[in-house]
């Protein structure tokens, strides 16, 4: 167990500054908590919730899915391949600096430099300085999604994270999985700061007094963190007053949490897609197309979707969801054992083989009963699974070098966009792009490597379409990944704390603006 009290917070209490008010102390509960302080160690949902309580992005979505001004109070496009983003002036961090153009830039440069974020801001050419509140974007041609990507642009406090350490470390080093000044040290304009954090027990957070955003009407003053991996232990503590919100909900508790009066669930339709990769480089017949093939049609999405997520779920037969610009209504899931089995006898696997299976067993909703019922599914076709699930901090680091033949991911697109899905997951893996970064499957197809480039510089919305819907069919037909279902976002709160207005679709409450009634 690693326990940290951040030297910030020190600092801040020593020098006995107050925080606002007493209004509200909460606590919540989620299945895990965050692997890292630094918001450009991993691309997750931990470390999205995260950023958003401690640092502000440039912009954000609203829950209709529109942009709304943060840090950046407005921007404008120059023309096709620039954009300029107006800074609010008189922003502090934690620390007391002030924030200037010179902070986004520096953290432009270190998103760009990291491995899970870089991505998504390869399309993002450079961010400039054009005075000490105005910068500028400029993009490869003309890209149609600048607003998306800026919503990832938490801008960090360049002097807080530049120096040495005590050992001589640089203090802006980004370290995957690993200690490092920035995964244990946090200094943000968030409406939170982080007073101490004990890894795998708590994070503990007090409200910022000197937050921009006067205009909230957020009065938590106090945050505590704490994850509960399993599903039931979460709820039971909601219901017994324990914790006051928890995330995600199983279920397989839904009607507990109808049942009582105290307390509220909230769901929304989900995005979020839950897939195995098939690691061709790990398993010989994972490189045949048949073989991949019978596995997709082995595996019973649908009555994973309706079984064990308990209807909280909708099976998926490609990456794009309804609504998506890729989405196509032609490419449904497909279960048919018979046809499996065929496909295994013509790919010369009739006696079936061996494979490792890994999932995490707290990230997303039911991951390891899932990953049960697959294993499952596919002895029913010959294929004998050697199932580990894992925590999510011990998983990651397995995913990251690809360590079993099948690997459960989940991705919820970052840009709210259907190329994103592909990007990370399905694109050829290149290590100077980012492309591919999440792409364990070692699935490559030139076709599809050049329609997203392609349709990343396409402003005609219907061609663009045309060009992701292309791109989920060929995905389709080659098997790239087993495709299981989206996942339906989930929380549960005591009544007086009013999540209704905080929650959304990207599931990363805005904890900042949460009003709690007496």
């Amino acid at each position: 167990m690693k326990t940290i009290k951040t030297k910030l917070a020190v600092a801040l209490m020593a020098a006995g500054l107050s925080f606002s008010a007493a209004a509200a102390e909460i606590k919540v509960a989620y299945d895990a908590d965050p692997v890292s302080l630094d918001p450009h160690e991993q691309l997750s949902g931990g470390t999205m919730q995260l950023s958003h309580m401690v640092f502000d992005p440039l912009i954000r979505f609203t829950q209709d899915m529109e942009f709304e001004p943060r840090l950046a109070e407005s921007w404008d496009r120059v023309d096709n391949e620039t954009m300029r983003f107006n800074l609010r002036k008189g922003v502090k961090f934690h620390s007391g600096n002030e924030l200037t153009a010179d902070d986004v830039v520096w953290t432009f440069a270190r998103l760009k430099e990291s491995p899970d974020f870089k991505g998504i801001f390869e399309p993002l050419l450079s961010l400039t300085k054009v005075d000490d509140y105005t910068v500028e974007i400029k993009t490869d041609g003309t890209y149609p999604l600048v607003e998306n990507v800026a919503t990832y642009i938490f801008p960090m406090d360049s002097k807080f994270y530049t120096g040495k350490t005590a050992d001589g470390k640089d203090k802006a080093e980004l370290v995957k999985h690993g200690n490092s000044f920035a995964s244990g040290n946090i200094s943000g304009t968030g409406p939170f700061i982080v007073t101490s954090r004990e890894q795998g027990v708590k994070v503990e957070f007090e409200r910022f007094a000197d937050y921009w955003d006067k205009g909230s009407k957020g009065n938590v003053d106090k945050l505590t963190l704490v994850p509960i991996k399993e599903d039931a232990t979460r709820v039971a503590a909601l219901l017994s007053g324990g914790v006051d919100m928890i995330a995600p909900v199983g279920p397989n508790d839904y009607n507990r949490i109808e049942r009582s009066k105290d307390v509220e669930l909230i769901t929304m339709p989900g995005t979020r897609i839950i897939t195995f990769q098939m690691n061709q480089n790990s398993n010989e017949a994972l490189k045949d197309v048949r073989v991949r093939q019978a596995i997709v049609y082995a595996i019973n999405n649908e009555g994973i979707a309706k079984r064990v997520m308990k209807g909280a779920a909708t099976a998926a037969g490609q990456q794009s969801p309804v609504g998506y610009a890729g989405y196509d209504e032609s490419l449904a899931p497909r279960f048919d054992v018979e046809k499996a089995k065929q496909l295994m006898k013509e790919a010369g696997y009739e006696n079936g083989f061996t494979l490792t299976m890994m999932s995490p067993n707290n990230r997303y909703v039911n991951d390891d009963k899932i990953s049960q019922a697959a294993a499952a599914m596919l002895a029913k076709i010959g294929i004998k699974v050697d199932l580990k699930t894992l925590p999510k901090a011990q998983y990651w680091p397995e995913f990251d070098v690809c360590a079993a033949d099948m690997m459960m991911i989940g991705w919820h697109p970052d840009t709210e966009d259907s190329a994103n899905f592909t990007e990370f997951l399905t694109m050829t893996r290149d290590e100077g792009t980012g492309k591919g970064q999440y792409n364990c499957g070692h699935y490559s197809n030139k076709e599809v490597d050049q329609l997203i480039v392609d349709a990343n510089k396409e402003t005609d919305l219907e061609k663009r379409s045309a060009m992701l819907k292309k791109v989920e069919e060929l995905l389709y037909n080659d098997a790239a990944f087993v495709p299981l279902h989206w996942q339906d976002p989930s929380w549960a709160a005591k009544t007086n704390l009013k999540i209704g207005s905080i929650v959304n679709g990207m599931n990363f409450p805005y904890f900042g603006d949460l009003v709690v009634e007496e």
